[in-house]
């Protein structure tokens, strides 16, 4: 079934959304960094276009396949450090946000590796990442 192009539908709020994407493109955390929370914000969401387009640039920024193979599994392996794990579960907790709402133990992990600017930084590009999994699922956006 086609579904609706959401970028003619609703313009002004398209134009919202690509502005806080660029906010987010601004930002003072590690591209890789931010290209990790994207991808397994939206391995959570099942958004097959949004994990395809976010592998791509983060292999294209220099990130090693092995840890993109291993993102979904990295509690279980030793290839990302303590701020990588911070960022992953703030990622895990705010999209999976009907389970157990945003425990102070997920606060205090992610507030002990990031500044007050890098939190609030790194919640938004959780929040832009949601949002646009939001459109790739609701819309079934297709893989180029």
């Amino acid at each position: 079934m086609q579904r609706i192009d959401y970028f003619k539908a609703a313009p002004n709020a398209m134009k919202a959304m690509m502005g806080l994407e660029r906010a987010a493109a601004e930002s003072v955390l590690p591209l890789k960094l931010r290209e990790l929370v994207k991808i397994r914000a939206s391995q959570i969401n099942g958004c097959a276009y949004c994990i395809d387009m976010h592998s791509k640039d983060a292999i294209k920024h220099g990130e090693d396949v092995r840890r993109l193979l291993a993102l979904s599994a990295w509690r279980e392996t030793p290839f990302f450090d303590e701020r990588e794990r911070a960022a992953l579960l703030w990622t895990e907790t705010l999209t999976e946000l009907s389970k157990n709402g945003a425990p102070d133990e997920a606060y205090s992990a992610v507030a002990a590796q990031f500044s007050e600017q890098e939190l609030s930084e790194l919640t938004f590009v959780i929040g832009a990442i949601n949002a646009w999994n939001r459109f790739g699922v609701g819309f079934a956006m297709e893989l180029p």
